[in-house]
């Protein structure tokens, strides 16, 4: 870092984005994109957007905000947009927590919770999963500080039911409860229809896995309207344009081809069941994922020789270096045929490593 950099980021470890390798060709199942592309109606609204990029977006997405609201059945003052779910996590943290209010989330799940906290100089409780990865329900409870809950969970894909979250959300009625369903679509239930039992109770989601954007950046927090104006307070002090035009369009024609989206997660479920069977079979333990993606271990061959043997081999996964997961490997589901060229490889890496 240079001599000018303030000191209260000097400690600051950033976020670890995964692999995006420009050199070679990859089988990419390593950042819980999606395998399909954007639907065409989105593709057509973004290059006519691009037209226009010469003016301003709207600040107020009010295009967007009247299409996803009959959509998601919201009210425009339930609902901000952001840059990418990660900006409204962000904001979460700048404006539900403080140094007499700090959060807590647990100790394995999205690795920017840490981030935002630190860069924020917000106070933070990592609670441990439970052995089979799991969330302990019971210790958010009453727990008195702003939770951050993803669900599913990253990078375990396991999750809890809706009247579990809504335990936690009736027992801290004096702090807000963060839901974030980035990998909601791909298997289990929406906190949304509780955001008007529960003041407190904020959900955030992405457009960038079901709905193919991850390269368009768009998110949304919902939650009661007193929730979204400080939320809107915080973005307009901070970047009011904050969604681009093309991005906006591109979402507009995304929520226009809702059977798209739903053929697409049907497909992503069906490759991961088929995957999942496929891995169990070679000896690899994996938690029951209701996300676009599974973590596995194998029960012989440890995690960072599979990931470092696949990546030789053009697949790429998700290793992560933590103690308590290092022998697991995160696999993005992808295409049939991707994840055939997974299995096959794996076994080569498998049967190399038994030699």
């Amino acid at each position: 870092m240079s001599r000018f950099f303030s000191e209260k980021y000097s400690s600051l470890t950033p976020y670890t984005p995964g692999e995006q390798p420009q050199d070679t060709k990859y089988v990419k199942l390593n950042t819980n994109e999606s395998p399909f592309p954007p639907s065409p109606k989105a593709v057509a609204a973004a290059a006519e957007a691009a037209r226009r990029v010469q003016l301003y977006s709207d600040p107020e997405c009010r295009a967007l905000m009247k299409k996803f609201c009959a959509v998601f059945g919201l009210e425009p003052d339930e609902v901000v947009f952001v840059n990418g779910s990660d900006e409204v996590l962000n904001f979460a943290f700048m404006a539900f927590c403080d140094e007499t209010c700090g959060a807590v989330f647990p100790n394995i799940t999205y690795g920017f919770y840490p981030v935002f906290a630190s860069l924020n100089r917000v106070p933070y409780t990592e609670i441990p999963l439970r052995g089979d990865f799991t969330v302990d329900v019971d210790a958010y409870c009453g727990v008195g500080k702003t939770v951050f809950i993803a669900n599913p969970n990253a990078p375990t894909g396991v999750a809890l039911s809706r009247a579990e979250i809504e335990r936690i959300a009736r027992s801290n009625p004096d702090n807000v409860v963060v839901i974030d369903e980035a990998y909601v679509d791909f298997g289990t239930e929406t906190c949304l229809p509780l955001i008007r039992r529960y003041d407190n109770l904020l959900v955030t989601q992405t457009f960038s896995k079901s709905r193919s954007m991850a390269g368009a950046r768009l998110g949304f927090g919902a939650g009661d309207p007193a929730l979204i104006r400080d939320l809107n307070t915080i973005r307009y002090s901070t970047n009011p344009y904050n969604v681009n035009s093309m991005t906006m369009a591109a979402a507009i024609g995304v929520l226009d081809d809702e059977d798209y989206t739903a053929r697409n997660c049907r497909m992503i479920q069906e490759n991961r069941a088929f995957t999942v069977d496929a891995l169990r079979a070679m000896g690899f333990t994996i938690p029951d994922s209701k996300a676009n993606f599974v973590f596995a271990r194998h029960e012989t061959v440890d995690g960072e020789t599979i990931y470092r043997r696949l990546k030789e081999r053009g697949v790429l996964v998700r290793h992560f270096t933590r103690p308590e997961i290092c022998d697991y490997n995160r696999i993005t589901i992808g295409t049939r045929e991707q994840m055939q060229i997974l299995l096959d490889t794996l076994k080569t890496v498998l049967e190399e490593a038994r030699a």
